[in-house]
This record gives structure tokens, sequence and C-alpha cells, in this order.
């Protein structure tokens, strides 16, 4: 478990630079420059989560139970899943307009995808996990919001081709993960397979 807390401390601290510490970054970014910064960040973020993945996978084999989740938890589960990846889409989807509205849809993704593996799961490794992501991405949207405001930003509006773009290109990355990758990649099928 230490693994796992060491790594969520690395990764979300280094993720949480613009929710705490705006005035710091900017000093980094004029003492590092922007390839120095993003270096920095890019090798503290790799290692953070390297040590999630391996804390997360030595956690599963002694899993301390917290919970058992209702079987039809895991259905609702892919349902958000599956908003998770519309929304993560939609984040790199051109002119689309779910990004035009909600203007920050990958953080309100790994809320959705974080709250949908919570629901799924009851023991204390994913707590830790998905709870941690869910809490850093609350904070993050809200620090990203105030930061729309004070910037005034306007973003221009979706158009009707965008926005289907970007719900099938979600859709059909959410079958591929879902019926496949997860199993292969988390050694759990999700649906059941």
């Amino acid at each position: 478990m230490l693994f796992l807390v060491l790594g969520l401390v690395l990764f979300l601290g280094v993720h949480s630079v613009r929710i705490v510490a705006e005035g710091w970054r900017a000093q980094m970014l004029g003492t590092l420059g922007e390839g120095g910064w993003k270096g920095l960040y890019s090798l503290v973020s790799a290692v953070g989560l390297a040590l999630i993945v391996w804390g997360y996978g030595l956690a599963r084999q002694q899993p301390v139970v917290l919970w058992a989740p209702p079987t039809g938890m895991r259905h609702a589960a892919a349902l958000l899943t599956l908003i998770a990846f519309v929304l993560l889409a939609a984040a790199y989807v051109p002119r689309n307009a779910i990004k035009a509205r909600l203007r920050h849809p990958m953080v309100i993704a790994v809320k959705v995808w974080a709250l949908a593996h919570l629901l799924s799961n009851g023991n204390l490794a994913d707590v830790l996990l998905f709870g941690s992501f869910l809490l850093w991405a609350v904070f993050s949207f809200r620090a990203a919001r105030q930061r729309d405001r004070a910037q005034n930003l306007a973003r221009a509006p979706g158009t009707a081709a965008g926005t289907t773009a970007a719900v099938l290109v979600g859709a059909a990355a959410w079958a591929g993960f879902a019926f496949w990758g997860h199993a292969w990649l988390i050694g759990v099928a999700p649906l059941g397979r």
C-alpha cells in the first residue's frame, strides 16, 4: 500500500500545482524554461504513475475488503465509463459542443471514471486510488473554472460534425477497452467475459 500512496502523492501532487501553487509554477517556468518544466513535470508524473501501477498491483494480491458492491454497480460503472470515454474524446476532437459547453471535459471524464470505479469496487486499494483521483478532479475542475473566469475565456461553439465525431470516437474507444483492453491491461473483464 505504501507504493500506491507514494505514487498517488507524486502523480496527483505534480498535477495539483495549478490548483494550489499557480505562482510557484510560473516562477518555475521562468527559472527552468518551458522545456525544463515540462521535463521535470513529466519525470515526476512517470515515476508517480509507475509507483501507482506497481503499488496497486501489489495491493490487489492481498485485498482488504471494505464492502462488497452489489452486482448492479458493474452495470452502472459500464454506463459511467462510456460517458467518461466520450468526455475524454471530446477533450481532443476539434470543434465539438461537449468541449464548448463543459470547457474541461478531460477533468470531468476523470471524475466520472473515478466515481464509476468507486461504485463497483470495495477494496481499500480501490478506495485510495479512485477516491484520490475523484478528489483531485473535483479540485482541478474548480481551479480551472476559476482561471477561465479570471481570464474571461470564450470558446467557439461546437459543430454537429465535431460533436458526432467525439461521441463516436469515445464510444469506439470505450467498446475496445471494455471488451478487450481492460482484461488485457488490468486483468479484470468488467463486462463479465
